[in-house]
Parts: structure tokens; sequence; C-alpha cells
């Protein structure tokens, strides 16, 4: 349990991405008061994990009403989170066109709680990490509460954000965005293999 918790870690800290969001939230909150940017850290938080912790609680059911097997959305969700892991290793920014947001919308709803936090390889990433069948309720519980420590850290960064960039640099936080996108490439791959495996024993008891 604790090898799956450290990966489940892993996989969550780069879909959800505490360093690029700080830098996303830096340029988005640099005109605010300190009062502001914690309201609005606090409130993209807060529309992140209802959102993450709806794909938990709900995303089984939504797959088991559409006739979609886990396993099948295990082999997208490891090509999908892949493709992710590339971005981020290649430098494209995974919101590009959104760090602005739009005029009339809340900044905590769009661009930082979604796509930032609750980016779509989160969503996949929670859905596939908590699957009924496979996990008991307690493993699900933990890679729960593991998500919430990320979205915790996620919170701790933004707070801090002009000290952490000041601190390690624009370059420093590219250097930990690319990192984290090699290690989730290599664990999607992981994913992908599981799913196969398993399409391999579904054949196999079939014959």
């Amino acid at each position: 349990m604790t090898d799956k918790l450290l990966r489940d870690a892993l996989i969550l800290w780069a879909t959800i991405d505490p360093v690029g969001t700080l830098a996303i939230f830096a340029s988005l909150t640099g005109h605010l008061s300190d009062a502001e940017r914690r309201r609005t850290a606090i409130k993209a938080i807060a529309y992140a994990a209802a959102i993450l912790i709806g794909a938990v609680i709900i995303g089984q059911f939504l797959l088991s009403a559409m006739g979609i097997r886990l396993v099948s959305l295990q082999v997208a969700g490891g090509i999908i989170l892949f493709l992710f892991g590339l971005k981020m290793v290649f430098g494209t920014p995974l919101t590009q066109g959104n760090a602005q947001g739009e005029p009339g919308h809340d900044i905590a709803v769009f661009p930082l709680a979604v796509p930032s936090i609750a980016t779509p390889g989160a969503l996949m990433a929670v859905i596939i990490l908590t699957d009924n069948h496979t996990y008991p309720i307690q493993v699900q519980l933990a890679t729960t509460g593991v998500m919430l420590v990320v979205l915790l850290a996620t919170f701790v960064f933004m707070l801090a954000a002009g000290h952490i960039i000041r601190v390690i640099g624009h370059n420093g936080s590219a250097i930990l965005v690319r990192v984290m996108g090699m290690l989730l490439a290599a664990l999607s791959i992981e994913l992908v293999m599981e799913a196969l495996n398993i399409f391999d024993l579904l054949a196999t008891s079939t014959n």
C-alpha cells in the first residue's frame, strides 16, 4: 500500500502541478493586495477540491452508466498522462491561452481552479487511482487523502508564490516542471502496461 501511495503522490503532484500553478497564480494576482490574493487562493483550492472529490465519488458511476470499463480508461488515461508529461518536459504551457482569464470571470474559478489545479490529467488520474473494483475503500480514502495533501501544498505554494519565484527563479521553476514531466511520462507508461496485462488476463480467462 505504501508503494501505491507513493506512486499516487507522484502522479497527483505531476498532474495537479503545484509548481506550475504558483507561476500562473503569481502572474494573475500580481496587482492584488495580500488579503485579495489569500481569498483567491482559498477559493481556487476549494473549487478544485470539490471538482476532484466529485470525480472520485461519481467518476466510476459515470463510466458504468456509459458502459466504459476502467481498464479501457486506464489505457486512455495513461496515453493522455504521457502526452501531459511530454508537454511538461518540452515546456508547452498546460494552460496556454488561459493564463489571463476572461473578462467577467472569477480567476479563482477560471483559470486557477480549472484547468490549472483540477487539470484534465488530474481528473483522469483520480478516477483511475480510486477504482472501486481494484482498491478497497480504505485505499481509496488514503489516495483521496494524498490528493488533499497535494492540494494543501498547492495552496501553500500560492500563498508564498512571490517568495518562491524569487528564491528558485523562473529557471528553477522550469527545471522542476520538466523533472516532474519525465516522472509522469514514466508512470503513465506503467499504467498502460498494467492495463495491457489486465487485457491479456481477460483474454486468457475467456479462452
